[in-house]
């Protein structure tokens, strides 16, 4: 796999999320890989990765997990990995039934940060 430039992919991604216009969020992971120009293979496994080194950043700067602007395109809703890593960390509750209001209150909170 070629991950040439990858090791700069977390921060290109936050200003990225940053930087989109409110209306055109969230975005899918398909979208985010386009948007940082990423070509196969893999490419929404390097912006998975990516928005997990920053939800690591997030938490430790006790920030909203500006991944939460990032969703399948199968649905409004992160993927499963996500929620497993917001639990792993201690922001998610364990309790699976109350990850979508959890979700839904931390992209209310970076959208109010953007501002």
């Amino acid at each position: 796999m070629d991950t040439t430039g990858d090791t700069d992919l977390a921060p290109r991604l936050r200003e990225l999320l940053m930087n989109l216009p409110g209306e055109r969020l969230p975005i899918t992971y398909q979208q985010a890989a386009e948007a940082l120009g990423l070509s196969p293979p893999h490419t929404i496994r390097r912006v998975a990765q990516a928005l997990e080194a920053l939800m690591r950043e997030d938490v430790a700067a006790a920030r909203p997990l500006i991944a939460a602007l990032v969703v399948s395109r199968r649905g409004d809703l992160p993927r499963q990995g996500f929620f497993a890593l917001a639990v792993e960390l201690g922001r998610f509750p364990a309790d699976p039934a109350r990850h979508e209001a959890a979700y839904r209150q931390e992209f209310a909170g970076v959208m109010a940060g953007r501002t």
